[in-house]
């Protein structure tokens, strides 16, 4: 099987880049370097501040690497989950950045990579790790969850409305052989959807989306990390960050009202009692999302919004 290049087409990278107002001397940090898009961009602005990329995946080290190795020893990468980004960086003796990018999608190289296991369109062993290093994987989920685990994240994760049947299905399988590859899967969703109801797009994309959240901790890491990464602006400093589906859009508005309006006495109090102060401004009070330029070339980004917020100065 011929391997696929890394190629990831860096999804509202021109107002991502105007968002984050990169100043030539600044310290920025992508927590999901990829194939390094966003990345190049703000390097390239860059004459004597530094540059951290930081993402789980092997290949995409390595591609990010090649691409940006014309800037030297402005830019550091490093192989972790972002959800460490706050420690790594204290570990270089960085305490605060000038910007952060988070590009929350899978990338196309992670989707056409056939036997990555992420797509419904490939057959293919059921893996789904971003990181290959960890070892649960879509295989142990969908052999290893209860029914009433399956039923859970397929629909809270997924959104799918056939979410019960689905897991049923799942498990009333299983017990015949181990489900192990993504077309098995497939037939086993088709079949837990009435024909009449596989009209919009594909009947497994929903599941996909959930067991490949569940897999990767997806909603966790982006929960437990949007506070520290606020934390680690400096004044005036910027975090943009790009979702694809509600839940995570859900997550970063909620972070960002949050952190601009943190008091939490109650709405009759003349005076503000509880001493909670804001961190900053949600710049966006709606998200930013792709022109008609960007959706005509890359279908993939119509899901995207962009949201920003900026630290108090």
């Amino acid at each position: 099987m011929e391997e696929a290049q890394f190629n990831h087409y860096s999804v509202l990278l021109e107002e991502t880049i105007a968002e984050l107002k990169v100043k030539p001397d600044g310290i920025y940090l992508d927590g999901t370097l990829g194939g390094g898009g966003h990345a190049y961009q703000v390097c390239k602005r860059l004459t004597d501040g530094h540059f951290y990329g930081i993402d789980q995946d092997e290949a995409a080290i390595q591609a990010a690497g090649d691409r940006l190795k014309e800037f030297g020893d402005k830019v550091t990468i490093l192989r972790d989950n972002y959800c460490n980004a706050k420690s790594l960086l204290e570990s270089k003796g960085v305490e605060k950045v000038d910007g952060i990018v988070l590009d929350l999608g899978v990338s196309s190289y992670q989707l056409d990579t056939e036997e990555r296991g992420f797509s419904y369109r490939y057959d293919a062993p059921l893996d789904m790790r971003m990181d290959q290093r960890q070892s649960l994987t879509a295989k142990d989920i969908v052999n290893g969850y209860s029914e009433k685990e399956l039923f859970a994240i397929i629909r809270d994760y997924g959104e799918d409305p056939f979410a019960k049947n689905i897991a049923k299905h799942i498990v009333q399988a299983r017990t015949i052989k181990p489900i192990e590859t993504t077309f098995e899967l497939n037939e086993i969703i088709k079949a837990s959807i009435p024909a009449k109801m596989r009209v919009n797009g594909h009947p497994s994309k929903q599941t996909f989306q959930a067991i490949r959240i569940e897999c990767n901790r997806e909603l966790e890491v982006l929960k437990n990390a949007l506070d520290d990464f606020i934390d680690m602006l400096a004044p005036q400093g910027r975090l943009c960050i790009i979702t694809f589906h509600s839940l995570e859009d859900r997550l970063v508005k909620n972070a960002f009202r949050r952190n601009e309006n943190p008091c939490t006495c109650p709405p009759n109090f003349p005076v503000c009692t509880c001493g909670n102060v804001s961190k900053g401004t949600a710049i966006t009070k709606k998200p930013i999302l792709p022109g008609e330029k960007e959706l005509q070339e890359n279908n993939r980004s119509k899901s995207a919004k962009l949201r920003v917020f900026e630290k108090i100065g």
